[in-house]
């Protein structure tokens, strides 16, 4: 036994070679081969083309998708910010209720995480089916109900886009409150008995231990969530379509209305590569103003 991790460790490339030819081959090539094609006018139905900025220029000069950039951001933003304050809102109660063994804690955990597990196409699905003006819509029922008009949750653009919003934070929560309520259980408890001692109250305790120690954990969090944000398509696929007219339309539908409904593969190449700088922007904007300071005062 001892002969073959030695054999390992002396020669680690021989045994992750194949690692490494695996994911050049399902993600390294397609990702090169994405950027290239950015840099082409190439079309699903012509053979041949040629290498240009058409791509670039039309994606930036194109008011349609100038204005799909726009609703992306709105999406985006909106989410990372809620998704994060009521990610750790739940996690602080269910800390909270643990520690104090309320009853149904544990499964009010578990039932939260139900929400992330389901796919996204049968979650736009089901909040269609409970959105709709129909006579089968239980949101527009339970108005009724209580003598109000029904609203057109997914028919009217702006009702729309925040119904679209509603519904992916309703899913995404899930997954902040998992990641925080992690970071919470690794901040040692004797921090908060010596500033209740010191006359700390709750808010200070807050900002004083929890959101410094938890830097770390609120940083990988912030990066997977906008990573998903942005790239969010089954859901809203399922539940508007990108519509009414363009409402709802994210850059990841434009990006596949571009390749499948006009052909345009180097359209599509060209909001994909962007959708990968955006990522990597925010994320390096992350690091420096989440970890930066922390980084600073280590130092």
């Amino acid at each position: 036994m001892k002969k073959h991790q030695a054999l390992l460790y002396r020669r680690p490339l021989k045994w992750l070679l194949p690692m490494f030819i695996m994911l050049g081959l399902f993600y390294a090539y397609p990702l090169f081969d994405v950027i290239r094609l950015s840099f082409t006018n190439a079309s699903i139905l012509e053979p041949t083309y040629t290498y240009s900025l058409r791509s670039y220029s039309k994606m930036f000069n194109d008011p349609e998708i100038l204005g799909t950039l726009a609703t992306t951001f709105i999406f985006v933003s909106t989410n990372i910010v809620m998704q994060i304050i009521i990610g750790m809102l739940i996690a602080l109660l269910i800390k909270t209720g643990m520690k104090q063994g309320f009853f149904m804690t544990e499964a009010c955990r578990t039932v939260a995480l139900i929400a992330w597990m389901i796919p996204g196409v049968l979650v736009g699905i089901i909040w269609k089916l409970i959105l709709s003006t129909s006579n089968y819509g239980i949101a527009n029922y339970l108005l009724e109900l209580v003598g109000l008009s029904r609203i057109g949750f997914l028919s009217e653009p702006n009702m729309a886009l925040l119904s679209t919003i509603m519904v992916n934070i309703w899913r995404g929560t899930a997954f902040s409150m998992i990641m925080l309520y992690a970071g919470l259980q690794k901040i040692p408890e004797h921090l908060y008995e010596a500033a209740v001692v010191d006359g700390a109250n709750a808010f200070q305790q807050f900002f004083r231990i929890t959101l410094p120690l938890m830097r770390h954990i609120i940083f990988i969090n912030l990066v997977l969530i906008t990573i998903y944000t942005f790239n969010q398509f089954d859901m809203i696929m399922s539940l508007t379509g990108g519509g009414p007219g363009r409402s709802t339309e994210v850059l990841t539908l434009t990006a596949y209305k571009q390749m499948f409904k006009f052909f345009d593969m180097g359209t599509s190449s060209a909001i994909s590569v962007l959708l990968l700088v955006l990522n990597l922007s925010i994320a390096v904007i992350y690091y420096r103003f989440v970890l930066g300071e922390s980084n600073v005062d280590n130092q």
